[in-house]
């Protein structure tokens, strides 16, 4: 499967990643490593490594086969890896929901990259997959990537107490999420 969505006018289209994007992958998250820690997980030295990059790439393309997640890097329009915005957890019967995170090269950030490919990966979730609801949990001080939720339409909905682990702390995270109905339709 190998689906691209452009936005032309910011620069950027959003790919689903493949295997061989491991190497940039790994330079992009090596590139970003300590600035990006306080806001992941810690991780083990052996994540950053080729073949770690490669065995998270080849579940993730099996996730999407299966329909579980799907894990795209934004690129500029020249090609260039910037970023990565997955969507994963889809959960589908009932609640035809799932979640999004994503990460922009700290050197770009600011420049609206990282809302423009939240815009098409609502595109994908909502057109592609059929999804009813997006959802997203951020720490409580990350306020770009609370700006970036905002201008997408995404609504805070509340306060989930110690809700995952960062940076070796189990932090609060505020919900925002969007629904289908939330997107104007596109004439």
């Amino acid at each position: 499967m190998n689906h691209k969505l452009y936005d032309t006018s910011h620069g950027i289209y959003i790919s689903l990643l493949q295997t061989q994007d491991a190497d940039v992958l790994l330079q992009l998250r090596l590139r970003n490593k300590e600035h990006h820690q306080p806001f992941e997980p810690l991780r083990d030295e052996d994540y950053f490594t080729l073949e770690s990059q490669q065995r998270l790439l080849a579940q993730r393309v099996e996730d999407s086969l299966e329909d579980r997640a799907y894990m795209f890097g934004i690129f500029l329009l020249d090609g260039m890896l910037i970023g990565q915005i997955t969507i994963s957890n889809v959960v589908r019967g009932v609640g035809q929901f799932a979640d999004i995170g994503y990460f922009i090269d700290y050197a770009l950030q600011g420049q609206g990259y990282t809302s423009a490919a939240v815009g098409l990966i609502l595109k994908f979730a909502f057109r592609s997959l059929g999804l009813h609801r997006v959802q997203a949990a951020i720490l409580l001080h990350n306020h770009g990537s609370r700006r970036v939720l905002e201008k997408n339409g995404f609504l805070a909905e509340g306060i989930a107490r110690r809700f995952i682990k960062i940076n070796g702390q189990w932090q609060d995270h505020r919900t925002y999420a969007i629904l289908a109905d939330d997107i104007q339709p596109q004439e």
